[in-house]
């Protein structure tokens, strides 16, 4: 991999990795439409850890008072019924889907799942539940009403992430939104509950980092950090656009995305399956 592609991939990382877009599929997209080789499922869990460092920093606030409550609840009985030590728990529960399901299909995840086919599809049938969650969903619970069958039902959501094209926030939004959460509630608590996911998924990969077939510690570095810089701008601007709009628009780009790269395909401009990581 070369410095412009790091910067390239690196952006399309931090611009894609909140909205409900998938950004695994557009970092697979942006390497065909390019002519590069897949950047790989090591490469894309590296970066993203860079776009949860930009979570970490935007929420910092909420998730020290989270991290505090917790490491009370272990020992001190009366906080174990505070919100955020329930909020900490629940965090916890909700990420062992994505462990599981995570360890059970990583070949499929370094194959079979980077299938364009496979991406397409995904990217308009998720579309398609995130808009009917938008529609009918409620909206009327905030993380207070969380509890051990909605945190397991958001990681579950999650772990679909694993396929290119679901997208990790799509799909815990959509639970979120038909479990009766607000939008706003809903994409913050997809946002924490990332946090010990791709922490666990990127330094897992790590060590696939500068393989024969894996991109090199010095370009991956720095789309990391080019992810991370823009990942924080796109936390910023999404937590302000949901409170006075739809999911809708992104439904309509995942729609239209999802029938362009089918038609590539079976015109043959591009290839189906991935090729060897950069």
């Amino acid at each position: 991999m070369g410095w412009l592609e790091a910067i390239v991939l690196g952006l399309v990382q931090g611009l894609t990795e909140f909205l409900p877009i998938s950004s695994s599929a557009h970092l697979r997209i942006t390497a065909a439409l390019a002519g590069w080789a897949d950047p790989g499922a090591a490469f894309t869990a590296v970066t993203q850890i860079g776009t949860e460092l930009a979570v970490i920093l935007y929420f910092a606030p909420k998730i020290g008072r989270i991290l505090v409550a917790w490491f009370f609840s272990l020992y001190k009985r009366d906080w174990r019924g505070h919100p955020d030590a329930r909020l900490g728990w629940l965090i916890i529960v909700g990420s062992i889907p994505i462990v599981v399901l995570g360890l059970f299909f990583q070949d499929a995840i370094d194959h079979a799942f980077r299938d364009l086919r496979v991406t397409a599809t995904m990217l308009i049938v998720f579309g398609m539940i995130l808009l009917v969650a938008d529609r009918v969903g409620r909206q009327y619970r905030d993380l207070d009403h969380l509890t051990v069958p909605h945190g397991l039902a958001y990681g579950l959501a999650q772990a679909l992430a694993i396929v290119p094209g679901v997208s990790r926030s799509g799909g815990t939004v959509s639970a979120g939104l038909l479990l009766g959460y607000t939008r706003s509630e809903a994409t913050e608590y997809a946002f924490l509950l990332a946090v010990p996911a791709v922490f666990g998924s990127g330094l897992y990969k790590l060590t696939d980092i500068g393989g024969a077939e894996s991109p090199q510690w010095g370009p991956t570095i720095l789309a990391t950090l080019v992810a991370f810089g823009v990942g924080y701008l796109v936390i910023a601007w999404l937590m302000k656009f949901i409170k006075t709009r739809s999911y809708v628009p992104f439904v309509i780009y995942r729609v239209l995305l999802g029938v362009a790269l089918f038609a590539l395909v079976y015109t043959g401009v591009l290839e189906p399956n991935a090729g060897p990581a950069m």
